[in-house]
C-alpha cells in the first residue's frame, strides 16, 4: 500500500444530530497523521454492488492538534451510498481504508497573528470550519472568529453543543450566529430567521462584525447557493478576492471558461469548449516510479482510462472538486471538463485533474506526485 493509503481504526464515534455522526480514528501505531485544518480524508469502502469498493471525501472536523486523533463527521444523506452504509455499519475496533489527508482548503494558524476570520457555513459544511476555528482558537490566542451557521432548526445543528461550549470558553474571541430556515421554537439572541443569503449575511456582518469587513479573512463551505449568496455579499463590501476562500463539494460551480497558454516546461491545460476529443490517444503517467501508458477513449477521462487497466491512481470526488488526482501536464494539451478545484496559478502551471481530463494531443505525458 503506498504512503498515500493509511489503515486507521475506529476508536469512537459520538452522534451529533439523529443524522449525523462523528466518526474518530487512530492509526494502529497511534502515530500522528500529516493534516492541516479544512483538509478532507478520503474512505474507500466496499458499499458498491458486488462489495465493490467506493470512495468519498469527507471533511476532517478535527485538527492537527488532536493528534493522534482524526476524525470526520458524516450526515446521512437521502439515497447516498457511502452516508447510508456508513452510518448503519460503522463500529468501534473496525478498520478502514482511508487516502491520506489532502485538500487546498486550508487554514494555517500563526501563533504571533492577530487576525479576523468569519467562516459561512451550512450544514455538514460545517465540518472543515469546525476544524479551522478550533486550531484558531487554541494556536492563535490574538486572533478572532465570527461563525455563521444556517440551519434547518435548532436540531439540526451539528456540533450544537461543542460550539457552545467553545463560545464560553472564548467569550471575547469566538462568536457563533445561527441562522435557522424553519425553526421550530422561539429565536434566541444570536439566532436568526430566514434563508442564509446575501441580505442576511450583510446584516449580520453589519451588527456583529467588530473589524472592517476588507480586512478580514472569509471561508466559506456548504451549498453552491451560499456560495453564490456569500460572494455576492462580500463583493458589495468591497472585499478583495484574495481574502475569499471556499470549498464547495457540489459540483460546478465556475463555468468560466480559461484557455491558459503556458510558458516552456509544461503541456497545456484548457477549460474552454475544445474540439479534438474524437479520437483514442495513448497517455502516459509517470506515479511512485513507474511509467504507465495509457489508452484513453473519446468519451473517458483519464482516469476512467487508467482504472479500466487496474492502475491504481490516487483518486476520491471524481467530480474536478478535491484535487486528490491532481497532476502536473509535462506534455501535451489536456482538455478538463470542470477546474473548480484548481486555482487559476495552478491551471497556469500546467495541472490537470485526471478525473476530468482528456487528451486533446498525442503526446500528453502526466505526472502525478
Amino acid at each position: 500500500m503506498s504512503s498515500q493509503y493509511l489503515t486507521l481504526n475506529v476508536v469512537e464515534l459520538t452522534q451529533e444530530t439523529s443524522d449525523a455522526v462523528t466518526i474518530h480514528f487512530e492509526r494502529p501505531d497511534r502515530q500522528p497523521v500529516t493534516c492541516e485544518p479544512g483538509q478532507f480524508l478520503t474512505l474507500i469502502l466496499p458499499c458498491g454492488p458486488g462489495g465493490k469498493k467506493e470512495r468519498r471525501a469527507y471533511s476532517l472536523s478535527s485538527t492537527p492538534g488532536e493528534a493522534p486523533r482524526l476524525a470526520v463527521t458524516v450526515k446521512r444523506v437521502p439515497g447516498g451510498l457511502m452516508s447510508n452504509y456508513l452510518l448503519d455499519t460503522v463500529r468501534v475496533g473496525q478498520q478502514m481504508e482511508v487516502m491520506a489527508p489532502i485538500g487546498n482548503f486550508t487554514l494555517k494558524p500563526a501563533a504571533n497573528s492577530a487576525r479576523s476570520f468569519v467562516l459561512v457555513g451550512a450544514g455538514s459544511g460545517i465540518t472543515p470550519l469546525m476544524s479551522m476555528l478550533k486550531a484558531v482558537l487554541q494556536e492563535e490566542p490574538k486572533s478572532y472568529v465570527l461563525l455563521i451557521y444556517g440551519n434547518r432548526n435548532e436540531e439540526s445543528v451539528i456540533f450544537r453543543e461543542q460550539l457552545r461550549r467553545l463560545e464560553q470558553q472564548y467569550p471575547n474571541r469566538f462568536q457563533v450566529e445561527h441562522v435557522y430556515s424553519q425553526p421550530t421554537g422561539p429565536v434566541a439572541a444570536h439566532q436568526h430567521t430566514g434563508r442564509l443569503n446575501r441580505t442576511m449575511l450583510l446584516r449580520i456582518l453589519e451588527q456583529r462584525h467588530q473589524f472592517p469587513a476588507e480586512q478580514a479573512d472569509y471561508y466559506l463551505c456548504g451549498p453552491e447557493g451560499l456560495m453564490t449568496e456569500a460572494k455576492a455579499a462580500l463583493e458589495l463590501l468591497g472585499v478583495p478576492a484574495s481574502r475569499i476562500r471556499r470549498e464547495s463539494f457540489v459540483a460546478a460551480a465556475d463555468t468560466a471558461e480559461a484557455t491558459a497558454a503556458q510558458p516552456n516546461g509544461h503541456g497545456d491545460v484548457s477549460t474552454a469548449d475544445d474540439e479534438g476529443q474524437s479520437v483514442a490517444r495513448t497517455v502516459t503517467i509517470n506515479y511512485e516510479g513507474s511509467e504507465y501508458k495509457i489508452e484513453v477513449e473519446p468519451n473517458q477521462t483519464i482516469l476512467e482510462a487508467a482504472l479500466d487497466q487496474d492502475i491504481d491512481l490516487p483518486y476520491s470526488c471524481q467530480a474536478g472538486l478535491c484535487t486528490a488526482c491532481r497532476g502536473k501536464c509535462l506534455s501535451g494539451k489536456v482538455h478538463l471538463d470542470e477546474r473548480e478545484g484548481l486555482s487559476d496559478r495552478e491551471i497556469s502551471q500546467g495541472y490537470v485533474l485526471t478525473c476530468v481530463g482528456h487528451p486533446l494531443t498525442s503526446d500528453v505525458v502526466i505526472e502525478i506526485d
